[in-house]
């Protein structure tokens, strides 16, 4: 069974901030979610990357409209790199894969009669490149604000005053094709003062797909860029879209425009299109213009990304608008994910460790919290299907405190003490009833947190990717008896309020004026690298660095105890390395063209030991192995020349 959902393809007049990255990882969780139902969930996005704003940002940074936009993609997809996200397909609007899609609905769409040619004066907004109808020169534009500009020019129409009752007929005979309610009774009202046709193409603007009529006409930008969700998955079998997920800013876009231009190209329609709310800060919407914009990495780098995972998925309510600050991000953080989740885990393996000898207990468990568990799963399933993630969480924190509450009332730290054979039975049960709630928490928690979520079930002596596992089979009493549990390490270290507010106000000083320096043209190095990345290039920054930045780096001997190739991907191989530490590292190469598995046993290899851990085909890679590739070449690992111990330090 397929699952298809999307983002919004991302416009490249701006950076991504806190509300794309919102965005993009509700559109994460739901579709580890859809996968651990056993569905094939592939999420896209992308970068609408044509119009009249990014000409002109063009200009004003000294680039070609192509260059620039390959930079801010580059930029977008370093942040979703970052923030752990698994993107299946990144559809540009500049492919020229992309430009025969949309020429192909538009001939389409001719050949059916909904396209003409006529000509328009009324008032646009440049900012949002969007007309508006009926308004008085210089009215304001009704998304952004700025006044409007009177423009008179030829364009091509689609007959979009056509389809009012077949939109209206579609919102009434799929109630859900429009989510949350209140949004879907927004478009009925709208729908129903009645459509007028919809200017698709522009003559006044250079950088655009080129229509196939006579003339100079370019494609408007919301023909052009909703078409992606179709270019990017072409010849696979996965349209139509499953699951459109947006903000509500671009609601009519989506639930308007787009299954009309699809109604007239006799084409499927997507099944159904969810409008989250709006991130406020400081009770309002954040725009460069306000000065209030929040970015991602500050937060990802003082609390880690499952930190703020947390804190959008259960303080706000899904579909409706949310309040950010510091403040309440940094008090769910300590309370909820360092004094709840990670006290619970830290204290329940630290006595598994210390009671039972580091092994999973015989134990059935507590029947009571068997029932909890039970009541639990369904509980969130039913939550996280309806995408109430905030309930759906609220629900296995409603189980983790009955666990600590059983826990404390159970005192394992006194039976600990006992030799009474009553109180060791009870010891057994009370460790292995800890235990199989953080299972089933951590598969639970798969969706919404994903990293820690895999390292609680890591430490818990469970194998495998979390991906893998179904909820509809998760169960009590699934934690094997006598298993061995693995390294304890914190998943949710406390931090200091204050400290921890200060630094990440700090870098994200440090992140505006990067990324508004990248924008602007002015940080070439930073333009120049991105660029080459994306390209595939390997043009490297000039510059040196010193001996402090190159100290930063944790190089180490390792040694390849196993490795095996990654299904799906044909560079790719899976190895298990040991530097020395209690449990060896996985770490994900892109080898695989070079080496075959057997060749790399007992090998020992150089490995960057801290990196921060990153995904790849849905496994956690923590390190990267040190290679050399020559032009156009194959990549050539780099070993010691001696015998050099595992663990030892490249100084």
């Amino acid at each position: 069974m397929k699952y298809y959902l999307t983002t919004p393809i991302y416009y490249v007049n701006a950076a991504p901030h806190l509300g794309t990255a919102y965005t993009t990882i509700a559109a994460d969780t739901i579709r580890t979610f859809k996968r651990m139902q056993g569905y094939r969930a592939v999420l896209t996005t992308g970068s609408d990357e044509h119009g009249q704003n990014v000409e002109r940002a063009a200009r004003a940074a000294g680039m070609s409209p192509y260059d620039y936009a390959t930079l801010v993609q580059a930029e977008f997809r370093r942040q979703w790199e970052k923030l752990g996200l698994h993107i299946d397909r990144f559809e540009r609007t500049s492919d020229p894969k992309h430009h025969r899609a949309v020429i192909e609905l538009f001939e389409r769409c001719r050949r059916n009669g909904y396209i003409y040619k006529g000509a328009y004066t009324g008032q646009y907004c440049f900012r949002c490149e969007l007309y508006v109808g009926e308004a008085e020169p210089g009215a304001l534009c009704p998304d952004c604000r700025r006044p409007t500009e009177t423009v008179t020019e030829e364009n091509y129409f689609f007959r979009l005053s056509a389809f009012q009752d077949r939109l209206l007929e579609l919102y009434r005979s799929q109630p859900d094709f429009i989510r949350p309610e209140f949004r879907r009774n927004e478009m009925i009202a709208f729908v129903s003062q009645g459509l007028n046709d919809l200017s698709i193409t522009r003559t006044n603007i250079q950088w655009g797909i080129p229509a196939p009529v006579e003339g100079h006409h370019v494609f408007y930008v919301w023909f052009d860029a909703l078409i992606a969700y179709m270019s990017a998955v072409e010849g696979e079998d996965l349209w139509p879209a499953d699951l459109h997920l947006i903000g509500k800013d671009i609601l009519r876009f989506h639930a308007v425009y787009w299954p009309a231009f699809l109604m007239a190209a006799g084409l499927p329609l997507p099944k159904q299109i969810f409008a989250h709310g709006w991130i406020l800060v400081e009770q309002d919407k954040m725009s460069k213009s306000r000065g209030n914009i929040v970015r991602p990495e500050p937060i990802r780098q003082v609390l880690g990304v499952d930190g703020l995972r947390y804190f959008l998925l259960r303080e706000i309510v899904f579909g409706q608008d949310g309040s950010f600050s510091y403040d309440a991000l940094v008090t769910r953080y300590n309370a909820d994910l360092a004094n709840g989740l990670g006290n619970l885990a830290s204290r329940t393996l630290t006595m598994i460790r210390q009671y039972s000898d580091g092994a999973i207990p015989e134990a059935a468990g507590s029947s009571t919290m068997a029932d909890i568990a039970t009541q639990t799963i369904r509980a969130a399933v039913g939550a996280f299907d309806g995408f109430e993630f905030s309930r759906g969480l609220e629900a296995v924190w409603g189980m983790l405190s009955s666990a600590d509450k059983y826990l404390v009332e159970q005192a394992p730290w006194t039976l600990a003490r006992s030799s009474d054979p009553a109180d060791r039975r009870k010891l057994r049960e009370t460790l292995y009833t800890a235990a199989e709630v953080l299972r089933i928490a951590a598969a639970l928690l798969a969706p919404a947190l994903p990293s820690s979520a895999q390292l609680l079930w890591s430490q818990l002596g469970m194998s495998g990717s979390l991906e893998e596992v179904r909820w509809q089979e998760l169960a009590w009493g699934q934690l094997p008896p006598g298993q061995r549990i693995g390294e304890v390490r914190p998943l949710f270290p406390r931090v200091e309020p204050h400290q921890a507010i200060e630094r990440m106000r700090a870098l994200e000083v440090e992140e505006a004026a990067r990324q508004k320096a990248l924008l602007e043209g002015k940080s070439q190095e930073v333009a120049r690298t991105q660029v080459a990345v994306q390209a595939g290039s390997s043009v490297a920054p000039a510059g040196r660095i010193n001996i402090r930045d190159f100290a930063k780096v944790d190089m180490r001997v390792g040694q390849v105890l196993s490795a095996e190739r990654v299904k799906g991907a044909d560079k790719l191989l899976r190895l298990e390395v040991d530097i020395g530490e209690a449990r060896p590292r996985t770490i994900v190469a892109g080898i695989a063209e070079a080496y075959q598995p057997e060749q790399l046993l007992g090998r020992k290899v150089i490995i960057v030991a801290n990196l921060e851990p990153r995904r790849l085909r849905g496994i956690e890679s923590d390190g990267m192995i040190v290679a050399a590739t020559p032009e156009g070449g194959l990549p050539v690992l780099i070993g010691p020349w001696e015998d050099v111990p595992v663990g030892a330090r490249l100084t």
